[in-house]
Formats: C-alpha cells, sequence, structure tokens
C-alpha cells in the first residue's frame, strides 16, 4: 500500500523502536508530499550530538588560559586585571592571578574530564544525579554568576555605535570603551555558559528517555510543554516581560527632561554635564522598544509578518529569528540582574523599589520564559523522532 496516500497512520514513536509508517526515530522522518510520494527528510538538529563535546572543548581552552594565567602569563581579565571602577560590581572583583587563576585551570580540566564521561558513559541513577547537577552549575556560574553588567551594556551600544559610524558618533572607540579584553572575557565565558546549558540539556534528554532534540516523549500524557499550555504561561510571562523595561526607559527618560526623577537635583546636574544622560536615554529607548517586541512572543503579528513590514507582510516569521534574538538579549539581562541584586541594598526598601535595575532578574527570568512558551507553541513535528 502506498503510504503517502493515506494509508498508514501517523504516530508517536517509541523510543528504539519504530513508527507504525516504518520509520526509524533519530535518523529520519517521513513527510506527507502528495502524489510525488513519502519523501525522506533528514534531520538538521544535530546540537545534542557536538553540544557535550564543545562544552569540553571550551573548558579544556579557558582551563589552559587558566594556567597561562597562574603561570605568570599576561591578561588575567579578573580582580586584579580587570577595569578599576568595575571590580566593585563584578563578583571576582577580589581575584588574584596568583589565587585565582589555579583554580580556573582545575575547574577546566574537571569539566573537560565531565564533558568527556557525560558523553562516552551511560550514567545512571545517582552519578547522572551528580553530571546533572555539575554541569548545570558549570551553565548558571558561567551565564550568570561570573559576567556583570557589562555585557549587556556592550550588547545595547553595538547598534548605537554601528548607526552612528559614518557620522564619527559617538566620538569613541567601541572596542576601547565598551568592549576591552575584561568586558570581552566575560563574553567568553559567557559563551561556555550557553554550550555547556546545551549540554547539560542533551544529556538530561539523552539519559532521561526522550528526544535529544526536542525532549518529548512517548507517554502520551498532556505535559507544560504542549502547545496549548505553553500559549498560557508564555502569554503571562510576555506581558511582565513587556512592563518592567517600561518602568526603566520611564526613569531615564524622565532624567533626560532634567526631571529628578528618583534622584536628586545635583545627581542630575551631574548627568547633564557629563553627557551619560544621553547614553542612558539611548539604553532606555532600546529597552522600551525591546519590551514592545516582547509582545511578538504572545502576539499574531510575532508569527506572520504584519503590514507595515515591507517585502515581508503576510509571510510566515522564522521560528529561530525571534527565538535567538529573544535568548540572547535574556542570557544578557540574566548577568546583569545578577549585578543588579549584588549591588542593590536590599535591607533598604527605598533603595530596591525605587531602583529600575532592582527588576531586572524577574525581566530575565519572564523574557525567558517567554520565549520558551513562544518556541514550544509553534514548532512543528520533530524530524529526529517524529512527534508532534
Amino acid at each position: 500500500m502506498d503510504r503517502s496516500s493515506g494509508g498508514t497512520t501517523p504516530g508517536r514513536t517509541t523510543p528504539g523502536g519504530t513508527t507504525p509508517g516504518g520509520t526509524t526515530p533519530g535518523n529520519t522522518a517521513h513527510t506527507d508530499t502528495g502524489a510525488g510520494g513519502t519523501a525522506i527528510v533528514r534531520t538538521t538538529a544535530r546540537w545534542p550530538r557536538w553540544a557535550v563535546y564543545a562544552a569540553g572543548l571550551w573548558s579544556l581552552f579557558y582551563g589552559a588560559l587558566g594556567l597561562w594565567w597562574a603561570l605568570d602569563g599576561r591578561g588575567f581579565p579578573f580582580g586584579e586585571g580587570d577595569v578599576p571602577g568595575a571590580r566593585e560590581e563584578s563578583l571576582l572583583g577580589s581575584a588574584t592571578a596568583a589565587g585565582t587563576a589555579p583554580v580556573i585551570a582545575a575547574l577546566g580540566a574537571s569539566g573537560a574530564v565531565l564533558a568527556l564521561v557525560m558523553a562516552r558513559v551511560r550514567l545512571r541513577g545517582p552519578l547522572r544525579a551528580v553530571a546533572l547537577v555539575l554541569a548545570w552549575a558549570a551553565a548558571f556560574t558561567l551565564v550568570v554568576l561570573v559576567p556583570d553588567q557589562r555585557g549587556l551594556v556592550a550588547l545595547a551600544y553595538a547598534p548605537i555605535f554601528l548607526v552612528g559610524l559614518p557620522w564619527g558618533w559617538p566620538d569613541a572607540d567601541y572596542f576601547a570603551t565598551a568592549l576591552p579584553w575584561p568586558v570581552l572575557n566575560l563574553l567568553i565565558c559567557t559563551t561556555g555558559g550557553v554550550l555547556w546549558t546545551a549540554a547539560a540539556l542533551a544529556f538530561q534528554r539523552r539519559t532521561g528517555d526522550r528526544c535529544e532534540s526536542c525532549g518529548r516523549s512517548n507517554d502520551g500524557a498532556a505535559s507544560w510543554t504542549d502547545p496549548a499550555s505553553a500559549a498560557r504561561w508564555g502569554r503571562r510571562a510576555a506581558y511582565v516581560a513587556f512592563v518592567i523595561p517600561l518602568f526603566y526607559a520611564v526613569v531615564r527618560w524622565a532624567w533626560a527632561l532634567e526631571i529628578p526623577l528618583l534622584f536628586s537635583a545635583e545627581e542630575l546636574r551631574w548627568l547633564h554635564e557629563s553627557g551619560l544622560v544621553w547614553a542612558g536615554a539611548g539604553l532606555a529607548t532600546l529597552a522600551a522598544l525591546g519590551g514592545v517586541l516582547t509582545l511578538g512572543l504572545a502576539q499574531r503579528w510575532g508569527e506572520v509578518w504584519p503590514r507595515w513590514v515591507i517585502g515581508l507582510a503576510g509571510r510566515p516569521v522564522p521560528l529561530m529569528f525571534p527565538v535567538v534574538f529573544a535568548s540572547v538579549v535574556s542570557v544578557a539581562l540574566a548577568s546583569a540582574g545578577a549585578t543588579a541584586v549584588r549591588v542593590t541594598d536590599w535591607a533598604d526598601p527605598a533603595d530596591w523599589l525605587a531602583s529600575p535595575i532592582a527588576y531586572w532578574p524577574l525581566w530575565a527570568v519572564a523574557l525567558s520564559v517567554a520565549t520558551a512558551g513562544y518556541y514550544l507553541r509553534r514548532r512543528d513535528r520533530c524530524r529526529r523522532c517524529g512527534l508532534i
């Protein structure tokens, strides 16, 4: 019987088995092409295969940097080697090459070994739990704790410098002011954290009898990852992520208009004299625009290009376009939010209630959740396992 003519009904894939249509999960998935018959679509979701190895190679590379710094090599980027004005806000602000570099070298080597074990050994029980805890701890440390708000600043200033580049504005060197070596090192650490996140997720799925690419299972039970559920909690998170940056924007715009909102008149005068108030206004504008774009994660115009987008109106928005963009911003906000937690005086309600950055951790979480909901709501049948 010709399977493309409706002779079989697609069903859920069993791990290690086959679909009713005869497709072997993990290799190919059958797609109905009408009269043309059945076409074999090879999976493009190969990231679980290289994620663990990539995380291990990154750890080996950064561990080698730690060994170089421990042997009196130049370029130690934390603490004593960092920009003096940023040490108070950095988690490693008091670090020294003599005391911290050997720890970095040891952690890098340990991470490489852990990645190799995760890739080659199918751990079960307590050993699996230990490996997962260590992998997720590495991801959280490198994404949230080690970096600080300078990564977000570098990301936010990049379009400003690019737009003003033909006119020589602003009158500053982007790489010297926003992206010196200590800040570039923080971005390298963030990259390692993203790789460890992918490695931990792939390992968790592989050892938990779920599809490595999509995380689905064949038990048929309703899940919070189902499109209907993801649409509900993703919409709520999107609205939260929309409101929070507006508060930050209103405060910065008020300062630009010489309104001392949450600020003294003397401090506001210094901001205008230094010109920093306009940089803050620019960042506030970008934050407000980002908040508006966040609504697209829960609205129809986030799935189909609206009429005012010339040349693309009416066409579907590529799934990964908003997902990648929002994920990058979420990662940058996570480290900036951790910095806000460290510098805010939580014992003084007047400090954190009036601070526009004290809510950045919530912004990072809300945007991450909204992005996940958007992805889960729109994703298609998995090309690896064939599940919907």
